[in-house]
This record gives C-alpha cells, structure tokens and sequence, in this order.
C-alpha cells in the first residue's frame, strides 16, 4: 500500500489557515482514492522537529561504528524523519509565507532530511523522482509581473531545494491574497483571492486523485 507524507507548518488551526485547508482537500480526496493507504503527519507547528546542531549534524558525517553515544542518540532521531521521507511514496507540505519565506519550523524538518551522501548530492536516493505537492499560500501575490515578485522566496526556495537539489518531483498550489477579507486596503482584491482559494482547493483534489492513483499503481 501507498504511503502520503504530510507536514503542515502554518501557526494557524485549519479553519483559519489557508495551508491548512488546502492540504487537507488534498488528502481527504487521496485517502477516498486510496483508502487502504498510509498517511503520516507532522504539524510542524504544534510539534516542531529540533534545529539541526553540531551534534547531529557532525553524526551524519561520520561513521556510524564510530559515533558516540550523544551523536548515536541524535542521529537515531534525524534518521528517523529520513527515512519517513525515502519510504514515502508522495509527499504533501503546506508551506505559508511568513515574511517572504517559509515557516522556521519547515526550515528546521528540511535541514534534518537533507544528508550529504544520502538524500543529496548522490546520483541515486530512494527520494529522487518523488512527487512532492507544495501547498503555498500567501497574503498577497508575488506572481511574475506583480510588483513584488522579486520577494518570493518560497517556490524559489523549495523548487531548488526540493527538485534541484534532491531530485523530487516538485508540483505547487498557490493560495494567494489570502489577506484580502482582513486588510480593508486590499478589500477590491477579494474577488481574486476568492477565485484564488476555489482554484487551490479545485486542484487539491484533482492533484490528490491523481497522486494516488499513480502511488497506488
């Protein structure tokens, strides 16, 4: 059976989190397609994964015969969040813009996962060629010709993390002006941001069918 790996790193409870409501059409629509599969799920938010140190990290760089016990301990605990994501068949990751970028706390998962030697920089890893689905959901629109496109920093982030560098499959759903209904400035803006959020949830659920009808193939 198939296996979805989804994170969710918004601070916001889904109701009032554009992510959050997003990734969960997307999984909902990927578990009624594949109902004897496996989900696993991190909220980022309410349990975050450590920052990687110089403990773990210098672990990962050395044998593991020759790791002492505080770097056998640390690297038991980043080896796990790895391989979480080798054996996943499809990741899902809601990735809000938080100051032009993405959430510490997903910051913090991708720095665990990403190893030298194994998921990156290796011409092979159980990873490479994985869809991974990036919810990424923003108070404004920094899309090519808008006046702040030169601030986005979160598909450019994770397309060149997550496709450049790891070799993933890299497929993104923009929720955007979510801000509208709140900031009077932007109130002529919420018909495109409703227009945003029903394209966002529409392609949730077509991209979630799909994802597991090919994880299920």
């Amino acid at each position: 059976m198939a296996t979805l790996l989804h994170l969710d790193s918004s601070l916001w409870p889904e109701a009032a989190s554009a992510s959050r409501s997003v990734t969960a059409a997307f999984r909902k629509a990927w578990e009624e397609q594949h109902p004897g599969g496996t989900v696993i799920h991190h909220d980022l938010n309410a349990h975050p994964v450590p920052h990687l140190d110089a403990l773990t990290a210098s672990a990962g760089f050395a044998d593991p015969a020759d790791h002492t016990p505080e770097q056998a301990a640390a690297f038991a605990e980043r080896l796990k969040l790895i391989e979480e994501l080798e054996n996943a068949d499809a990741v899902l990751i809601g990735a809000p813009m938080y100051n032009f970028t993405i959430p510490s706390t997903l910051k913090a998962w991708l720095d665990q996962v990403i190893l030298v030697g194994r998921t990156a920089m290796v011409e092979e890893s159980p990873i490479k060629g994985t869809p991974v689905y990036i919810v990424a959901s923003r108070g404004g629109s920094y899309a090519p010709g808008t006046p702040r496109e030169g601030y986005e920093y979160v598909q450019n982030l994770l397309g060149a993390v997550l496709g450049d560098m790891l070799g993933m499959e890299v497929d993104f759903i923009v929720p955007e002006l979510t801000l509208a209904h709140s900031n009077p400035a932007m109130a002529e803006l919420v018909p495109l941001a409703e227009a945003s959020k029903a394209q966002a949830h529409e392609d949730a659920v077509t991209k979630g069918k799909a994802a597991a009808l090919k994880a299920a193939a």
